[in-house]
């Protein structure tokens, strides 16, 4: 998923002899502070540099006519940088730094060491599942740049150009990944040949085509037609075909055939590598994740039953039974799901100042999933800092007729505002941060607020159908019920039977989610267990904010105080709010 742009430290690192560089204590403040300053701009400029597709996510347009380098040689290149950078920063002592200085020096720091320990475990041999990889990440690129110059055309020609390149790096990539046998599971990679054949079919690179502004002179329009259309036709579509067969053929054949990640080099080493790096949190085993999970889910059933026995039904079977056949939870069109969508992101708009005092105006939009994608769930992809690209927030609606609505409002609220879309709005208008951290991000953090979020609309009034607050509770569920089945494929040798007779049995989600969503859990351990665990730490929070300030406490600075650190690790994101708590117990006011 692209719109979660984690700051991956990359870049270019000069060997300088430690002693020319180290900033003990002994050094005055103002000097270590502008060498940790200095450093950090340099590292986020070569980061930059280093991935130019990002830089074009973040609007910055300096590499617009590149792709990144993700070959085998690019990639140990970046790793000894990285190492470079962070003996670089521990050189530099954070004693006397005000809160932020000494949370940014923190937060390079844990990048750093987590980019180096996925390096250890050769994470990056295994770029491709039906999650995604460059065969999809490069079909968004028509959506992901400025089409509003003749330069900007010619950019996305010159990257167009490039793509051949990109697939012959990934299979580089992959020979080593089978090599090493580090695969991912042979069933997902088998449907990776059928999404290059529907990208191939949509043939999305030629939409900057029905995009041509007026404003171009004729011979302009010509020129760039021609030449985008050689290119796709000639470099590009071909390229897809060669990958996918590679993927057929040569790659898919050698997939592994047990789910559990730990039945890969390095075993429960490796689950909990990955758990550590998806959601920040490094205090749990795989039990416990699984036994909290159990425990959420019980909790969470009390209260829909709560709803259901409203509504007449006297267990939680019967009313689910009720909702799957009654006619006004199923969609009749893509189109009403998308509407759903759009009507709660702009309801919740005017309510806003209720839940915070700094509300950013950047834009938001509702778009359909493209069928080539079709695997991949409800999503948002970040919009540039200036709002000229808004914020998209892509809908699943594929197989609509087996959807259902119930849940659209708390997905709405994740998705947009008051969850993705607003705390990447607001992270992107930082002032007097360091540049990488507008940027940086975990699943912790995003995920654990934007399900944190789908409550806040309760708090506010809406959820005024007893059937869409349980929506929201399932949503919730479905997230309890990611605790469990994602540690029982990964630790407790679950087989895929067994965790889509789990889902089902939740009553959580629909028919195509389970599956879709079964699959996802297998090809990205770990990550699913960022949105739980990190709702949980904000509640917890949030309880503590308030137990301690009493009538102190005001629900919008405490919201304001979660989001303008930008995302951080759960565990920093903990102290910091011991930090403001003890702040708001000295201030004199309620603010």
């Amino acid at each position: 998923m692209r719109s979660f742009l984690v700051v991956a430290a990359l870049g270019v690192s000069l060997a300088i002899p430690s002693a020319l560089f180290s900033q003990g204590a002994s050094q005055p403040v103002a000097t270590r502070l502008a060498s940790q300053n200095a450093l950090f701009e340099e590292w986020y400029e070569a980061n930059l540099k280093a991935t130019p597709e990002r830089a074009t996510a973040f609007g910055d347009y300096r590499y617009n006519d590149k792709l990144d380098d993700d070959s085998l040689e690019a990639i140990a290149r970046r790793e000894k940088e990285n190492e470079g950078y962070l003996a670089r920063l521990k050189a530099i002592s954070t004693d006397g730094f005000v809160e932020q200085d000494a949370l940014s020096h923190q937060l390079m720091q844990r990048s750093l060491e987590q980019g180096i320990e996925n390096f250890k475990f050769k994470e990056f041999e295994m770029p491709v599942s039906q999650m995604g990889g460059p065969h999809t990440g490069l079909a968004d690129l028509p959506n992901a740049v400025p089409l509003d110059s003749v330069k900007h055309y010619e950019d996305y020609i010159a990257r167009l150009h490039q793509i051949q390149r990109v697939f012959m790096e990934s299979e580089e990539v992959l020979r080593a990944g089978m090599k090493d046998n580090l695969m991912p599971v042979k069933f997902l990679l088998e449907k990776v040949p059928a999404q290059c054949s529907g990208i191939i079919a949509a043939d999305p690179f030629l939409l900057p085509l029905k995009k041509l502004p007026a404003s171009f002179s004729d011979a302009d329009k010509a020129k760039l037609t021609k030449e985008i259309t050689d290119a796709v036709n000639n470099e590009v579509l071909p390229a897809y075909k060669q990958f996918s067969e590679f993927i057929a053929k040569e790659y898919a054949p050698h997939g592994r055939t047990t789910l559990a990640v730990t039945s890969l080099p390095g075993g429960e080493a490796r689950y909990a590598n990955d758990i550590r790096a998806r959601t920040t949190v490094s205090d749990k085993t795989p039990d416990e994740i699984h036994q909290l999970g159990l425990s959420e889910i019980a909790r969470i059933e009390a209260e829909m039953l709560v709803i259901a026995k409203k509504e007449g039904f006297n267990d939680l079977a019967s009313f689910r039974e009720s909702l799957k056949t009654n006619p006004k939870y199923k969609p009749t069109s893509s189109e009403q799901i998308l509407e759903d969508y759009r009507k709660y992101i702009a309801q919740m708009q005017p309510m806003l100042p209720k839940l915070f005092t700094n509300i950013p105006g950047a834009p938001v939009t509702v778009e359909a999933i493209p069928a080539f994608q079709s695997a991949m769930a409800t999503h948002y992809q970040t919009g540039t800092p200036d709002g000229k690209r808004p914020g998209r927030v892509s809908v699943a609606t594929s197989d609509y007729e087996k959807r259902t609505l119930i849940d659209d409002e708390a997905t709405a609220y994740h998705e947009g505002i008051p969850g993705h879309h607003m705390q990447l709005s607001v992270a992107q208008t930082l002032t007097g941060l360091p540049k990488f951290r507008l940027h940086n991000g975990n699943s912790g953090y995003s995920e654990g607020w934007a399900l944190y979020a789908e409550q806040l609309g309760k708090e506010v009034g809406f959820y005024q159908d007893p059937v869409s607050d349980y929506g929201r509770l399932s949503s919730e569920l479905f997230r309890a019920v990611r605790l469990v089945v994602d540690t029982g494929i990964h630790s407790k040798g679950w087989t895929r039977d067994q965790v889509v007779a789990f889902m089902r049995e939740s009553g959580s989600v629909d028919e195509p989610t389970i599956q879709s969503e079964t699959d996802r859990y297998i090809a990205w351990p770990g990550q699913a267990l960022a949105y739980k665990l990190g709702q949980l730490k904000f509640r917890e929070l949030r309880e503590r904010a308030k137990t301690e300030l009493g009538p102190k406490f005001d629900i919008r600075t405490f919201h304001d105080e979660m989001l303008n650190g930008g995302s951080l690790p759960l565990d920093l994101l903990d102290a910091r709010t011991n930090g403001w708590i003890a702040a708001q117990k000295g201030s004199s006011g309620g603010h």
